[in-house]
């Protein structure tokens, strides 16, 4: 039997995590033994919102010691810098964003960081185009594509609702955590309030009971009682900055709706403006209020983009679908890719979090009053732990990797 290991770097409510469970689960039941990986044992009360996770193999790195696995999966950006610390044949990469855009330009180490982990010799597999195009056009990168699939068993426009959609009247969904600033959520619900629209609702995966302007708020709702909700509304407004595969506006295409985003990364992958939803640009708040207004009084126009939207799914691949496209190419890389070995990706992984160390130093500091004494720390650094690497900087002046600001 072959064996993967799936690094996780948390198992509680999240879109990745999410994408995780489901390829892991379907590919268990394929006759692979899957275990995921995590650095604390996890209570399984932490897997209410996909209890199906639970019949996975859970180990934590501790207890994996001396174990032998066929290949090993990053899943996150810092779950790469533990590849090395589990024993495998063959080590892969599970991109779902460009995750360096997770953080704010003014934290310039670590984006790099974060970006330093696709150059890396790992085997990448992805989940959008514009993550394969973005990898090979800056990191010379060739990820194998599988697109996430959807749950066609709970995701369709049948079933229990939380209410029933009224016709003449348009129920908005907002979907997202707020305290994640990428997501919009907080700005998304403002415009809500601005329109039209007869009643707003929020799905997070924060612990809030109520949210000020919105009519009813569903907090960390299993994935078994999402449809419901989606179901019982007409549009989803998502606007966020950064996505990798942009899930819940196809879910909701699959319980009946349509949706309102921004032009984000993975949008195009199957909206398509004025056909099967509505596309504004980045921050063009006026226009995503006039689109909202647009579905309140046209209800043609309304209805012309639900029954697109539902084309869309229709054509769309299912989880069992995805999973095995995603089983068949992590085992042709097993069985026909070289990989890099274990003490390789340790000393590169190494290489890469020490200079993150130094270049976040470098910028904490005031370079005004402690450069002379930063520098030659940085030099005595690299000199005692990469003196190879110091003869490079001494020609270049440190310029290598950092940049005085």
């Amino acid at each position: 039997m072959m064996k993967w290991a799936m690094l996780l770097g948390s198992p509680d409510i999240s879109g990745g995590t999410y994408v995780i469970f489901e390829h892991a689960i379907r590919i268990s039941k394929s006759g692979v033994e899957v275990t995921i990986i995590t650095e604390d044992k996890v209570d399984m009360a932490r897997l209410q919102w996909h209890p199906e996770a639970k019949s996975l193999i859970w180990k934590t790195f501790k207890e994996i010691d001396g174990m032998l696995f066929d290949v090993c999966i990053a899943t996150w950006w810092k779950t790469v810098f533990d590849l090395h610390r589990v024993n495998a044949l063959s080590y892969v990469y599970f991109v779902q964003s460009i995750e360096s855009r997770f953080y704010s330009e003014q934290e310039k180490p670590l984006r790099k960081l974060v970006e330093s982990t696709y150059k890396l010799p790992l085997h990448i597999i992805t989940e959008a185009r514009w993550i394969k195009d973005y990898l090979f056009e800056n990191h010379n990168q060739k990820a194998r594509l599988v697109l996430n699939g959807v749950r066609k068993d709970i995701y369709k426009n049948t079933g229990e609702r939380v209410a029933e959609r009224t016709p003449g009247k348009v129920r908005v969904l907002v979907e997202g955590p707020i305290d994640v600033p990428f997501k919009n959520v907080s700005k998304t619900i403002e415009i809500c309030k601005q329109s039209k629209a007869s009643e707003i609702w929020l799905l997070t995966s924060s612990p809030v009971e109520r949210y000020p302007g919105v009519d009813k708020v569903f907090s960390r709702v299993p994935i078994f009682k999402t449809p419901e909700i989606y179901g019982s509304c007409d549009v989803i407004v998502k606007l966020s900055y950064v996505e990798g595969m942009f899930g819940p506006p196809l879910e909701m295409f699959h319980c009946g709706g349509t949706s309102i985003t921004y032009n984000v990364t993975g949008h195009d992958e199957y909206i398509v403006n004025g056909v099967n939803g509505l596309v504004a640009d980045r921050d063009d708040d006026d226009q995503v209020l006039k689109y909202i207004n647009n579905l309140v009084e046209d209800k043609a126009l309304l209805q012309t983009l639900k029954d697109n939207a539902m084309n869309t799914a229709h054509a769309w691949p299912s989880w069992e679908e995805s999973a095995a496209e995603f089983k068949e190419a992590v085992v042709d890389i097993i069985k026909n890719e070289l990989s890099v070995s274990r003490s390789e990706l340790q000393n590169q992984s190494s290489f890469l979090f020490d200079w993150y160390v130094i270049a976040e130093d470098y910028r904490i500091a005031d370079y005004n009053r402690t450069g002379s004494e930063f520098k030659l720390k940085l030099k005595k650094y690299v000199k005692t732990h990469h003196p190879t690497v110091f003869e490079i900087l001494r020609k270049i002046k440190f310029n290598l990797l950092i940049r005085r600001r």
